[in-house]
């Protein structure tokens, strides 16, 4: 095997990896994905202690303790396209030697959890919230760019959908689906509800936000949406990370989560009168599933 060269596998002066400006020893297991560089403090102060801070463009990461479990926060910005960077730079911080540059015989697993906000896409479903992705199906292409195969799970969502979309009116691109990891989606605050999460590539125009510019995929198409139904699931809210995550930590060989708060209701048109009281409450259910052993 030929070592990964420096043109792909790119080390900082310090032996930081190239965009997260992170060494691997400031890496904890658990790894929690904000979108928000200013969210990563707001839950770092949850911490008993801090021993590793450091920051580079949308890029701020903090890894510390909550009782004997270390955690590592890292913002990665709005896109798919930064969880590309965000997912293989700390894979390959743990799973390549940088001496050798040759991927490790032993592979360390990390458990992803994104802690976002979100759009619901169902009635009942109001602003506050918290909802657990048991499914994300990218409107974007990034995953189009990897070599991966699908569960049946997987593929019999993708039929389904594109059986549904085949009739209300066809999708402006080819989705890919991806599932989270069982055993966490099992364990994980039971009592939130599932569903099926649209993984957008913009805010405006891909999640059916008109201003001034026209869409292919306007309002109506948002609300057809709403009647999507699979095993039980439903298609339940748009955002902009979470089929990437699960996609790359699937082909990766890692564990990953999406656990968002609702900040709007697309069918009604309301937005929450209080979004970051909304946000604070996300994240004290996420820490009341950590220190509860669940994730």
């Amino acid at each position: 095997m030929k070592p990964i060269s420096s043109a792909e596998f790119i080390l900082n002066e310090d032996g930081s990896i190239y965009h997260l400006h992170l060494r691997p020893e400031g890496l904890a297991d658990l790894v929690l994905t904000v979108g928000d560089p200013q969210r990563v403090a707001l839950i770092s102060r949850y911490f008993d202690k801090i021993d590793t801070q450091t920051s580079k463009r949308e890029f701020v990461t903090h890894t510390g303790w909550l009782g004997n479990r270390r955690i590592t926060v890292i913002s990665t910005g709005i896109g798919t396209d930064n969880i590309d960077i965000v997912v293989n730079e700390l894979d390959a911080l743990c799973n390549i030697d940088p001496e050798t540059r040759l991927p490790r015989a032993e592979k360390k697993q990390l458990t992803f959890l994104r802690v976002g906000t979100s759009g619901g896409l169902q009635p009942h479903l109001e602003p506050g919230t918290v909802l657990v992705s048991a499914y994300g199906v990218g409107l974007d292409n990034l995953m189009q760019f990897y070599d991966y195969q699908n569960n049946l799970e997987e593929l019999e969502l993708y039929d389904s959908l594109m059986a549904f979309f085949s009739e209300t009116g066809p999708l402006p691109v080819n989705p890919y689906v991806f599932g989270a990891d069982h055993s966490l989606l099992a364990s994980f605050a039971p009592s939130l509800p599932r569903g099926i999460t649209l993984t957008c590539p913009g805010f405006y125009g891909p999640q059916g936000r008109q201003l001034r510019g026209p869409l292919v995929m306007g309002e109506e198409a948002v609300l057809n949406m709403q009647h999507f139904t699979h095993k039980g699931l439903f298609i339940s809210n748009f955002e902009m990370e979470t089929s990437a995550l699960f996609g790359l930590s699937s082909l990766l060989g890692h564990k990953a989560l999406s656990c968002n708060v609702l900040l709007a209701n697309r069918t009604k048109g309301t937005f929450s009168e209080d979004p970051a009281k909304e946000v604070d409450i996300l994240v004290k259910t996420v820490f009341d599933e950590i220190s509860a052993g669940r994730i």
